[in-house]
Formats: C-alpha cells, sequence, structure tokens
C-alpha cells in the first residue's frame, strides 16, 4: 500500500473531523416547545441592497488504491489527482437576479471569481490564464450585465452580455449546484465550460423558451483582450427550453457551434492527441448538441438525463454519451444520488488527462503537450467508457448556531465511483499509469478505476 493511498485515506478522516458533531444528549432531550408562529426563514446568502452576497469553500480527496505512478486519475479533469488533497474552489460572488415576473424593465448582474485547483481547467482565454505553474490559480467565473425587456405577447425576454457559464449541461463549475464531487464524461470533454458574448432567453409561452446568443467560442475571451483567444473565429448558440409540460418536467435543447481547436503558427503539429492539423483551424467547427431532461416527481426524488453528442469537424472525430441521474431527499440532513453514464470517444480525441498545471490550457489552445512521459497530456484512443456513481450528501446541523453567521452551511460528499473502459487498441489500457506502462507507450495497466472520493464545501 503506497504512501499517497495512506495520505489519501488520511484526508478522508480529517474531512470527516471537520464536520462539527452536536452533542449526543441534544438527540435524547425532549424537543423545544413549538413556537406560536412560524419564525421567518433565514436568508439563504447576505442581501445587501438587493444585491445578494455569497462564498464558499470546497477541498476534497480521491482515494485510489490502484495509486498509479503518474499520480492522475485518468479521465477526470476536476478530480484528477489521486491520494492526495486539493482545495477546488474558493469562490465568491456578487449578483443581483432578474425578477421572473417582471413586467417592466429589469436589470441584474452577476461577478463571480474563483481561486483554487479548478481553475486550471476553467480560465478564459487572456484573463489570468497563465499568471502561475501552480495547481491553484484564480479564474473570473462569470462577469456579466443582465435586462429583462417586456415583449408584447410574450413573457420578455431575458438578456445577458459578458462572460458567462455556459447553460449547456446538467452539472455546472460551481460545486454548490452539483450533488457530485467527480464529474461526469460529459461534463468534463463534451460541453463548454463558459462563453464571452450575448446570451438571450425569449420566453414565448409559459411552456417554451427560445435560447440564442454569439459568443467568442469555448472559453474564449471577449475579443479586445490580447490572447483572449485560441482562434480567429467566433460561435452561436440556439436552442429551445420545454418547462412543465406535465408538472415538475423541463427539458432543455441547446446546439453551439463554432471553430474551436487552437491557432497555432508555423508548420504543421501534432497536440495531445495522435492526430496533426496545421496552422489555420478557422475553416472547421467543433459542433455540440446537448438535451438536459429534468423532472421531480415529488418533493423527495430528481430523476434528469443528459444526452450529448459532440463533432469536431477539423479532426474528423465524434463522441457521443448519455448520463442517467437519481437524487432522493431522505431527511433534510441527508440525500442520497446514483449517477451512471456511458460515452463514447469514437477517434480517441476528447477523453484525456493532463499532468502539468498548464497542459489543459495549452491543449486548447492548440500548443503540442510534452507527450513522452506523458508529462504533458495524454488520451488512451478511441474507447468506450462508462462509469457508476453512488454519493450521498451530509448537511449537518452546526453545533454552535449563535456563534457562527445565520447563513453559514456545511455539506459533506462522500461517494464511490466505478470507471471501465472496453473497445481500445489491443494492449492499450487507460488507468492506472505505471513507470513502465509509460515507457512502453500503452498508457495504463488497467480497464477499471475504482475510486473512494469526498469532499466538504463551507458555505454562506
Amino acid at each position: 500500500m503506497s504512501l499517497r493511498f495512506l495520505t489519501g485515506a488520511a484526508a478522508i478522516a480529517m474531512i470527516g473531523a471537520l464536520a462539527p458533531v452536536s452533542p449526543a444528549s441534544a438527540q435524547q432531550a425532549a424537543p423545544a416547545p413549538a413556537p406560536a408562529a412560524p419564525a421567518p426563514a433565514a436568508p439563504a446568502h447576505l442581501v445587501w441592497n438587493g444585491i445578494t452576497l455569497s462564498a464558499h469553500v470546497e477541498g476534497g480527496t480521491n482515494v485510489n488504491p490502484a495509486s498509479p505512478d503518474n499520480n492522475i486519475n485518468f479521465g477526470q479533469l476536476f478530480t484528477d489527482r489521486a491520494n492526495s488533497f486539493r482545495m477546488n474552489q474558493l469562490m465568491a460572488t456578487a449578483e443581483k437576479d432578474l425578477d421572473p415576473a417582471a413586467t417592466s424593465l429589469d436589470w441584474g448582474f452577476k461577478l463571480q471569481g474563483m481561486y483554487g485547483t479548478d481553475s486550471r481547467f476553467t480560465h478564459t482565454f487572456g484573463l489570468w490564464d497563465r499568471a502561475t505553474n501552480s495547481p491553484y490559480q484564480f479564474d473570473i467565473v462569470e462577469a456579466n450585465g443582465q435586462l429583462h425587456a417586456p415583449i408584447p405577447g410574450t413573457g420578455g425576454m431575458d438578456m445577458k452580455a459578458g462572460i458567462y457559464s455556459t447553460p449547456i449541461g446538467y452539472e455546472v463549475i460551481d460545486a454548490t449546484g452539483n450533488f457530485f464531487y467527480t464529474h461526469s464524461y460529459i461534463f468534463n470533454f463534451g460541453i463548454p465550460l463558459k462563453h464571452t458574448g450575448f446570451l438571450t432567453t425569449t420566453h414565448l409561452t409559459p411552456m417554451f423558451d427560445l435560447w440564442a446568443a454569439a459568443d467568442t467560442g469555448v472559453n474564449a475571451g471577449p475579443p479586445f483582450f490580447r490572447g483572449s483567444d485560441n482562434n480567429g473565429t467566433g460561435a452561436f448558440l440556439v436552442g429551445l427550453g420545454v418547462n412543465n409540460p406535465v408538472p415538475n418536467l423541463t427539458i432543455l435543447a441547446l446546439a453551439h457551434i463554432g471553430a474551436e481547436n487552437g491557432y497555432v503558427k508555423g508548420a504543421t503539429l501534432c497536440g495531445v492527441t495522435t492526430f496533426c492539423y496545421g496552422a489555420n483551424p478557422n475553416g472547421a467547427v467543433r459542433q455540440i448538441y446537448d438535451v438536459v431532461t429534468t423532472w421531480k416527481p415529488t418533493d423527495q426524488i430528481t430523476v434528469a438525463n443528459e444526452t450529448n453528442y459532440t463533432r469536431d469537424d477539423l479532426f474528423h472525430a465524434t463522441a457521443e454519451g448519455t448520463a442517467f441521474y437519481g437524487i432522493y431527499k431522505w431527511t433534510d440532513q441527508w440525500s442520497f444520488g446514483a449517477r451512471a453514464e456511458v460515452y463514447r470517444d469514437d477517434q480517441g480525441f476528447f477523453v484525456a488527462a493532463f499532468q502539468e498545471s498548464l497542459a489543459f490550457l495549452n491543449a486548447e489552445r492548440g500548443i503540442p503537450a510534452a507527450v513522452p512521459g506523458f508529462s504533458g497530456g495524454y488520451n488512451a484512443g478511441k474507447a468506450t467508457y462508462s462509469e457508476l456513481t453512488l454519493g450521498a450528501n451530509w448537511t449537518p446541523a452546526l453545533a454552535f448556531p449563535d456563534a457562527l453567521p445565520s447563513t453559514l452551511g456545511l455539506t459533506i460528499r462522500p461517494e464511490f465511483r466505478w470507471d471501465h473502459a472496453w473497445g481500445l487498441n489491443p494492449g492499450v489500457h487507460p488507468f492506472n499509469v505505471t513507470a513502465a506502462s509509460a515507457a512502453a507507450g500503452t498508457v495504463g495497466t488497467a480497464n477499471n478505476q475504482f475510486l473512494l472520493s469526498v469532499d466538504a464545501i463551507l458555505a454562506f
């Protein structure tokens, strides 16, 4: 058993110890008399002059019993480090939401910054994306203004301009918006993370919303920032939202199309994959199609499905996947969930691992990775991946509420995950890289990967 494995196990124990535990006598004592009238619920976050202020810190670990020599959980980005503790996010947000019932002009905004290891993958080009080689980096996740405009005969139009998180997909960057600590293959490799542009949502009827946007591309920044795009072409988004065709059912179908590969000057270069491309990627686009269906049949049960298809025309590479979610709220403090997913990477272009802190950003820009020794980025070739994740969310009652802010909350998310890969070339395995397998160029030694993960989110 390796030292890294023991370190990861110790980190799990430390996170558990961080959870404030109410005295046992509190469970045995008689309940206090009910108040004559229900007290108003405390706000979820601090509100100042109509502006909501919130923040959270998230840290966790992934115990990988195989202890790969390169310390990488293959096929994951945000939770890619095996048997080590990471602070994923220290995030602060100031926002003013639009009034969904507004019948006149209404305005809002959102400013959200993040520091931590997650920023390695969320950078907007040109915004502190090369400020440090450390795994701990800073990123502006959102910086946008919003406007609601009434349109006769409709519910009006919501507009957003600036940097914003993608509306595509079921999972999100903000850890407080996800049930699981680890992410799906679709989130990691099948959808954008952020856009810079202009997004509109037109509420045609109470049931139908029309989505449309023009932006600079996947994770690309404002055109007036130097180095803000990895190519010279913009992109567009279009889609349809369906609200409550049956009670508590929503469907969001979106497509994003634009040139997304890096603009590399000079001779033909090879990137992370075995494919090579020339100096100008602007003549080919990446097509992303995604449908998310969410249904809440009861107050305790949520079920969801995300289906994704992605095609990169420059590399003639496609990927398709589907993920199913089931979440059961057992009590106010305990919820349980499962995620099952299948994701096919037809040419081995999308699913990859990135050893160095800037390797993912370099791959997006089209800068070749240092493939020998897998010191930069690498993939395992064409394969079909499946994953099954079982997890829980525990939100314990804090022991000393009078001494802490009323908006303070703690969530601990333990989970077990099993990844499996098949359909690879003979002798190639994606998981559990060893020194010998890296030297032989066979990537790893196993087609299965097991993780026991846990993180804690302290939010206010």
